[in-house]
C-alpha cells in the first residue's frame, strides 16, 4: 500500500523525504509536488524504474521522460557542453518553469525513452522537490497523471490516477501555478519553443532574443 505524507508538518516532512529517497534508491516510484504540477518520479539512472514510470502513466517510449535536478551545477555532469545561451537561460529562469532540451553526455547510462541523445532538464521552484532531489540526485519526472488525462494539481488527484503503482506520495498542497513548464530546445542553431507554458516567450527573448516561437 502506498504511503502518504503531509509535508506541511516539519517533523513529518523530514521523515517523508527520507522515506521517499529510500524508495527511489530501491527502484520505486514517488509522487512529489513541484511549482507547476505534481510529478511522478524515479531514479533517472534506473532503467527498470523509468520503464515502470512509463507503464504507470500508460505512456510510450516515443515520449521520453524529462529530468529534474536540484541545482544549477548538476547540468554540468549531464551535458557535454553547456552553451552560453543555455547558461543564460538557466541563470534567468532556474529554479522555475523552464525545461531545456539539451544533448546529454554520451557516457550517461540511462534510458529515458526514445530521446535520440537529448534530454529535457529542469530545476523546480519547490522546497519539497529540491530537498528530495538533493538526496536522490537527478530524477526522471513526468506529470503525475495517466497519459491523456488532466495533470494533477493536488496529491489526491495524483492518487486517484496512479494508486498503488507509486510507493510514496508527498503532499505539498495545491500546485501553485497549475501550468506546465515551457519547453525550449537549445540543441539547434536557433533555440525554439516546443511547448508554451509557465515562462512566456517575451521573457525568454529578453534573455535570448533569437528564440523562435
Amino acid at each position: 500500500m502506498a504511503l502518504l505524507y503531509d509535508c506541511a508538518d516539519d517533523d513529518t516532512r523530514a521523515a517523508a523525504i527520507e522515506t521517499a529517497a529510500h524508495s527511489v534508491a530501491s527502484g520505486q516510484l514517488v509522487v512529489l509536488p513541484t511549482d507547476t504540477v505534481y510529478g511522478v518520479g524515479a531514479d533517472a539512472f534506473d532503467k527498470a524504474a523509468v520503464a515502470d514510470l512509463l507503464a504507470a502513466k500508460g505512456r510510450g517510449r516515443d515520449m521520453p521522460v524529462p529530468v529534474l535536478v536540484g541545482s544549477w551545477s548538476t547540468i554540468d555532469g549531464l551535458v557535454s557542453v553547456v552553451s552560453t545561451r543555455t547558461r543564460d537561460l538557466i541563470e534567468a529562469f532556474w529554479p522555475g518553469g523552464l525545461t531545456l532540451i539539451v544533448e546529454h553526455a554520451p557516457s550517461l547510462t540511462w534510458d529515458l525513452g526514445d530521446a535520440r541523445g537529448t534530454v529535457g532538464i529542469r530545476m523546480p521552484l519547490h522546497p519539497v522537490a529540491i530537498e528530495l532531489l538533493e538526496r536522490t540526485g537527478p530524477l526522471a519526472v513526468s506529470s503525475a497523471n495517466i497519459s491523456g488525462q488532466p495533470a494533477a494539481l493536488t496529491v489526491e488527484e495524483a492518487q486517484e490516477q496512479l494508486g498503488d503503482r507509486v510507493a510514496v506520495y508527498l503532499d505539498g498542497g495545491l500546485a501553485r501555478s497549475g501550468v506546465a513548464s515551457t519547453i525550449v530546445d537549445v540543441t539547434a542553431e536557433v533555440p525554439r519553443v516546443l511547448r508554451a507554458g509557465a515562462v512566456g516567450i517575451d521573457a525568454l527573448r529578453e534573455v535570448v532574443p533569437e528564440i523562435a516561437g
